[in-house]
C-alpha cells in the first residue's frame, strides 16, 4: 500500500512535470543525461555542435575527427581528379585510381598546409581550389584544437556510482543506499548528494508523477577521499515506509541522485547526476568493503572494481517486506 505518501509533501522543483502519461522509460539515464529528445524546430537549431563535440564519448569524438579528415580529403581529391591531375604537376601516365590517390594525398598535404613539394597546383582554378582548402584546414584545426584543450580542461567530477541501490540492515530498521567513489586522481572536497523519489501513482483515476525529497543520513562529506555509501534510513518519516517491492515495482519507482562537490585541481565547483529505477533495487543485501591496508602497510589500497560488491542478508520483517 501506499498509505504513507499521503501524509508527506511532495515536491516539483525537479525540473520534471508530473504528467506521467507523457514520460517514456526513466527519467535520468544511469549517465545522468535527460531521457529527453526535442522537436519542433529544425535539427540545427536545436543541437549544439559545440556542446555534442565537448560532451561526447572520447572514442566518437575521435572517430569523428577522422571521419571527418577523410570526408573531407575525399571530397577535394575529386574536385581534383576532375580538374586534372595534370594540373597538380603529374605529367607521367598513371591508372585512374592512381590518379585519385595522388589527389587524396595531395588535399591531404594541402588541409594540413603541410605542402611537400612533390606536388604543386598549375593554373587559375586548381589554385583557387587549393586555397579554399588551405584556409578551411587552417580554420578546421584551430577549431579541432580548441575542442581537443576544451574536452581537457573541462571540471568534471568523475564519480563512479555502484550499478545497483541495495535495501540494507540498517541500525534497528532497513535504509536505502548506493555507493560511490571517484575513479580519477583527483580530489573532491565539500561533497553534497541528494536524492530524490520518483514515484507514478494513481490519482482521480490518471496516473500522476510524484516527487518526494529522501532524508540522507549524512547529507554532505567534507573529503571523499575514499568511498561514501549514501544512505537514506526507511523509518515513519520515509515516503518509502511500509512500501512492499510489490508496491516499488507498481509505482515504477525511480530514485533520481545529484551531487555536487569542489574539485582542488580545478579550483572549481563540479556536479554529477545519475538515477536507479525499480529493477535495480536490490531488497536483502549490504555492500561489502572495498579498501584494505596494503600488503606492506604503507597507504590505503581502493579497489573500484568493487563499487557494487554487495552480499545478501537477512532484513526485519517490518517496514519494506518481500511481497
Amino acid at each position: 500500500m501506499l498509505h504513507n505518501r499521503q501524509r508527506l509533501r511532495d515536491i516539483d522543483n525537479t525540473g520534471f512535470g508530473p504528467n506521467s502519461s507523457v514520460e517514456g522509460g526513466r527519467l535520468l539515464n544511469s549517465d545522468g543525461s535527460t531521457n529527453l529528445r526535442k522537436r519542433g524546430i529544425p535539427i540545427w537549431e536545436r543541437i549544439s555542435m559545440y556542446h555534442t563535440l565537448l560532451r561526447m564519448k572520447q572514442s566518437h569524438f575521435i572517430f569523428f575527427i577522422i571521419l571527418f579528415y577523410t570526408v573531407t580529403n575525399i571530397l577535394f581529391a575529386c574536385l581534383y581528379f576532375f580538374i586534372g591531375v595534370s594540373n597538380l604537376g603529374l605529367t607521367q601516365p598513371l591508372s585512374l585510381g592512381q590518379q585519385f590517390m595522388e589527389a587524396f594525398f595531395f588535399s591531404s598535404q594541402t588541409l594540413t598546409t603541410v605542402g611537400y613539394g612533390h606536388m604543386a597546383p598549375y593554373g587559375m582554378l586548381a589554385n583557387i581550389v587549393a586555397s579554399i582548402e588551405s584556409l578551411i584546414g587552417i580554420l578546421t584545426f584551430a577549431l579541432v584544437t580548441g575542442l581537443i584543450y576544451g574536452r581537457f580542461a573541462r571540471p568534471k567530477a568523475y564519480l563512479l556510482f555502484s550499478p545497483n541501490i541495495l535495501v540494507a540492515p540498517y541500525k534497528d530498521g532497513k535504509a536505502v543506499m548506493f555507493r560511490m567513489a571517484t575513479y580519477k586522481n583527483n580530489h573532491l572536497t565539500e561533497v553534497e548528494a541528494n536524492m530524490t523519489l520518483a514515484l507514478h501513482v494513481q490519482e482521480n483515476g490518471k496516473t500522476v508523477t510524484k516527487f518526494y525529497p529522501l532524508k540522507l543520513e549524512m547529507p554532505k562529506i567534507n573529503s571523499l577521499a575514499l568511498s561514501w555509501t549514501v544512505v537514506h534510513a526507511i523509518n515513519e518519516d520515509s515516503p518509502l515506509y511500509g512500501f512492499t517491492m510489490d508496491d516499488v515495482v507498481d509505482a515504477k519507482m525511480e530514485v533520481i541522485i545529484y551531487v555536487k562537490a569542489f574539485d582542488d585541481h580545478f579550483s572549481n565547483t563540479v556536479q554529477q547526476r545519475t538515477s536507479y529505477i525499480y529493477h535495480q533495487v536490490v531488497y536483502g543485501a549490504k555492500f561489502l568493503p572495498m579498501f584494505e591496508k596494503a600488503t606492506d602497510g604503507s597507504y590505503t589500497l581502493l579497489a573500484l572494481n568493487k563499487i557494487n560488491a554487495h552480499e545478501m542478508v537477512e532484513l526485519p520483517k517490518t517496514v519494506l517486506a518481500t511481497s
